[in-house]
This record gives structure tokens, sequence and C-alpha cells, in this order.
């Protein structure tokens, strides 16, 4: 009896040692199967559970003034997004989060119905808007880590320096044309998910660095604000449509300032017109009026035809051209060239071309950039308009010797100023001039760049000479004179052209271009008023801006006076308008 159970014993342990073993070997077979076969669709499901890669880009540039202000920087901000295929129910989820973002209901119901692993629900939210979402604690919605684009200074050069898109790719500006230095490089984030749900950045992220690089700009900062308040001023003064000004060192071709109003916010640009985005200083050319006669008046001496002290009849302020007359404010009969600038005379404008004739005219403006891109580092320059001289009628000839019937832009006319305030040199205005890495070290500076000798250090003189003129007593410019320096100027007053092409009666482009101080130049300062209301003189409406830029630049970059008080009282503000 004994002996039978324990057989019945022993055949049940063989049984169950049989029946494990056959489990064991299914199991290690399956191992196998999974391990060898199925291995990586497994490993791959299994990081689907607990980790996340995103495509991210570095962290943009950072854009600073000449002094190491920042200008632009990227800030922190968190996206939120989702996976759809883990929200339990895609309806309720879209109601609530909508709520919270102010986002149609609709819409985001399509996205969490939507087949795909990740989709954008806001991106760029706001911290408050985060911290909602977050609270909601809906499974498969994610916050993802990113920059954005802001602009401490708000308004301030902000046509020059533009702005990003919500990717953080520049779209106007400098940041856009500089968009390859300053975008991030791509890289993968990957985010991993604890046993309790909690989100953290793996251990194993790769620590190099993205970032983009900086760029350091010639703009800087005071004077930028500087011009920009009293462009503002000027602008309100007169009721004008818009204006602009511009700051440059004209030994370098450094622009210190490029202002426009009205301004816009690049922090929120899409609430603004896109004309207020345009950088007009280099985009929109204009007729230059009687700033134009200076360059009538530089080839007429670099011909060597002429002196300050040659003299042409101003035929009493009334001069037929064909079936055309052209008047004088004032009649004018012996003028001298040198009086002819300061008392701005068209007839006078008109005899100097007549004598120097259109191929020496032509010439001389070509050469001081006229019709040609500066080369400025921002996009969308226009070259402006002037016809070939051999296109040009007696009538053409006259009329763009004081202004009219040729077109350029405030910058060109800035820098062929500049060239005469640096002894006949032209150089390429810029406005960047280093771009550095991450940490800061240099990686490539901009070097001032001359361009052509325009004319000689003789002539550019004799010319600095008459400029300074038009600031004394009797001459168009009176309101343009500073305590302490000498200032050489030109005013301009031009009719507006409308889209036809004729003359708009009652519509002026009034401007003042001139530097200082006049025999060691520091600045040059360009002051255009469009369409100002009431008065429209360039010497009374741009002049005064022209004292106020200049003058608060001067005393901001400590350049000493170069005359005394006494001779500043002589150039009291009486006298004509043009």
């Amino acid at each position: 009896m004994m002996s039978r159970e324990r057989k019945f014993v022993r055949l049940r342990i063989v049984l169950i040692a049989l029946v494990f073993s056959l489990f064991f070997t299914v199991i290690a077979a399956k191992t196998v199967y999974l391990q060898l076969y199925q291995g990586t669709r497994l490993a791959d499901m299994a990081a689907e559970q607990v980790e996340r890669s995103y495509k991210t880009a570095g962290k943009r540039g950072t854009i600073f003034d000449r002094n190491g202000a920042e200008m632009a920087v990227s800030i922190q901000v968190t996206s939120v997004a989702a996976n759809p295929q883990k929200i339990p129910d895609a309806r309720k989820a879209a109601a609530a989060v909508g709520r919270v973002l102010k986002i149609d209901r609709r819409s985001l119901s399509r996205k969490f119905s939507s087949s795909k692993p990740f989709v954008w629900v806001k991106r760029q939210a706001s911290p408050k808007e985060v911290e909602r979402v977050r609270a909601l604690g809906i499974e498969g919605i994610e916050f993802v880590p990113e920059t954005n684009r802001f602009y401490p200074s708000k308004t301030l050069a902000a046509q020059v320096i533009g702005f990003t898109g919500i990717d953080g790719n520049g779209l106007e500006g400098l940041e856009y044309y500089y968009d390859s230095y300053l975008r991030g490089a791509e890289g993968n984030r990957t985010i991993l998910r604890d046993a309790l749900g909690q989100r953290f950045v793996s251990p194993k992220q790769t620590t190099k660095d993205y970032s983009g690089q900086n760029i350091v700009l010639t703009i800087d900062r005071t004077v930028q604000y500087i011009a920009e308040q009293v462009l503002e001023e000027t602008v309100s003064e007169f009721s004008a449509l818009s204006g602009i000004a511009l700051v440059m060192i004209p030994k370098t071709g450094a622009v210190l300032a490029m202002a426009h109003y009205p301004p816009f916010n690049p922090n929120d640009y899409r609430n603004f017109s896109r004309q207020n985005w345009r950088n007009r200083a280099i985009t929109d050319p204009i007729e230059p009026g009687s700033t134009m006669k200076i360059f009538s008046a530089t080839a007429a001496i670099e011909s060597g035809g002429s002196s300050p002290n040659t003299i042409f009849y101003c035929e009493n302020g009334a001069y037929r051209i064909g079936k055309n007359i052209v008047h004088d404010l004032y009649s004018y009969g012996w003028l001298s060239l040198q009086q002819i600038i300061k008392y701005s005379s068209n007839i006078g404008a008109i005899k100097i071309s007549e004598m120097v004739g259109p191929e020496r005219l032509y010439n001389t403006l070509s050469d001081f950039g006229f019709n040609t891109r500066t080369g400025i580092d921002c996009p969308g320059e226009s070259t402006g308009s002037l016809a070939y001289y051999k296109q040009w009628s007696r009538l053409d000839t006259g009329v763009i010797s004081f202004g009219h019937g040729i077109a350029t832009t405030p910058l060109q006319l800035a820098t062929a100023v500049s060239a005469i305030a640096n002894r006949g040199e032209l150089m390429k205005p810029y406005l960047v001039k280093a771009i550095t890495d991450s940490t800061g070290r240099l990686v490539h500076s901009f070097e001032p760049r001359s361009i052509r000798r325009v004319i000689s250090p003789e002539t550019a003189a004799t010319v600095a000479g008459i400029m300074a003129t038009v600031i004394t007593k009797g001459g168009t410019g009176t309101a343009a004179a500073l305590d302490g320096y000498s200032v050489c100027g030109k005013t301009g007053t031009a009719k507006k052209v409308s889209a036809e092409g004729a003359y708009t009666e009652g519509k002026y482009v009034a401007s003042f271009v001139g530097f200082t101080p006049a025999h060691d130049p520091e600045i040059t300062v360009l002051v255009i008023v469009n369409e100002p209301q009431d008065k429209y003189y360039g010497g009374l409406v741009a002049a005064p801006a022209f004292r106020k830029i200049a003058g608060q630049t001067l005393n901001y970059l400590n350049v000493p006076p170069d005359i005394r008080e006494d001779q500043t009282a002589m150039q009291s503000a009486s006298g004509v308008k043009s």
C-alpha cells in the first residue's frame, strides 16, 4: 500500500516537473524570440512610454548696440503641445483647453482626434496660460520648453533691427539679413517621464552648445533715442505724415542712428501696419530738393571752371527754359556760386549746371553714389533713380541741378554728404561692427571701407566752406546753428511726386543735411520731414531738428566745442526761407 502511494507521489512530481519544464521551455523560447526578433520594436515601444524627443533650435544670438546694451534677446518660454493618441476624451479635453487658451474648441477637437503622435496647441504661451492648462491635468497634454525673441527697448531702432517669426526665423531688418549667424543650430531634446508621470530632461542630453552667434551694431542706443525723440517732436509739431533722421560718422561710414516716425513695436509687430515695418531710410527714394545743389556746386569747382566767387546772373527770379519758367523765391540778380548755395537759388543752380554740362554733372552725381546701392548690410536697399545724361533734355539738366527729376534714398544722401566731410573719400555705410560667439569671443569684425575718392581734398574743403555760409546770417539754414560748434549744411524743400509722376500741390518734403564740427567733422546728420503742414521749408522745419540732434549727440560723445560763444551769436537766426 505504501509502495503504491510512493509511486503515485513520484508520478505527480514527474508530471509537475514536466509541466514546469514545458513552461520554462516556452518562456525561454519566447524570451529568445522577443530578444532576437522583436527586441528593437519593443525597445522603441518602451522608450515611447517614458521618453519623447523634440527637434529644437538652439538659442538665437543676442543683438547688442555698439556699447554692449541688449537690443534683441531670446527668453525662455513654454509652448503647449499634445499627443492625441493619449488623450482619453478629445472633445472634453478640447473644451477645457480651449477655454483656458481662448482657442476654438472645434479646431482643437480635430487636432486632439488626429492620428499624429504630436501636435502643437499654442506656441509660446504665457506663464499664466501654461499654469492653468497644467492644472487641468489632462493626459496627453505636453509642455515644451522654447525660446522667444524679446526686444527690451521696444520701438527703439525697430525698423533697423526688424523681428522674427514664431519659429525664430528673421523676417525683417537685421534679424533677416544676419539670420544665418543669429539662428541657433537644430538639435534633439529628450524629455523622460518617471513612474509618477513627472517629466525631466534626459541625463544623457548632449551638452553641445547650439546657440547662434551675436551681432554688435554700430547703432548707439543713446544717439538713436535722441534722434527718435527729436523726430517725434518735429513730426508732431508740424503735423507731418512721417519723418526720418540719420546720424553717421563720416570718417568711417558707421551709422550711429537710423530713426523713423511713426514707430512700431517688434514685440507686437502684427498689430502695426506693414508700412511701419519698412526701413524707409534705405528703401524709399525721394526727390532731395535743394540739398542737391551741394553736388552741382561740387561739379563746378572740381571741374576747375568755377570758384566760390564765380558769379552767375540769376535772371531776377524768373528764367525761361523752352516753354517752362523756373522761379526763385526772391528776385536775385548777380550771385556768386557761394551765394547761390547760401540763398538756395534754383536759377543759380541751373546756371551752374549749364556751365558744367550734363555729362560732368551726371558723372559727379554717379561718383557720389546716386543711382547705386550703398551696399549697406540691411535688406531692401533701393538704387534711387537717375536717368543717363544722354536722355536728359535741357530742362532735365536744370531741374536735376536743384534736386528734382532725381530720386535718392536718405542713406545715399547722408553718405554722399559724408564724403565731403571726409575730405572727398566716399565710405561704405554699415550697421554691424562685429560678430561674436555665445561666449562673447570675437568671430568677425567689420572695418571701415572706402568705396572711392570722389573729389580732391581741396574741393571738399572749398565746398564745406560754402556749406558753412548756409548757417550764417541771411542763409537758409540759420536755425541749424549750434552753440559752440561750427556747422556745414544745406536746406532742402521739394514738392512731392504722386504715384502718377506729377508734382502734388501743397505736399512737400522738408530736409536738412549737414556735418559738424566744420573743420574736423565727427557726425553727419540728415533730417527729412514728410508733408509738414503750414510751414514746409527745410530751413524752418528740418534745420531746428538738426540742431537738436547734432547738439545733444556732440554733448553725449564729449566732442569739445570748436568756436567761441560770440562767434556763435553771429550766426543769428533770420533770413531766407528755403
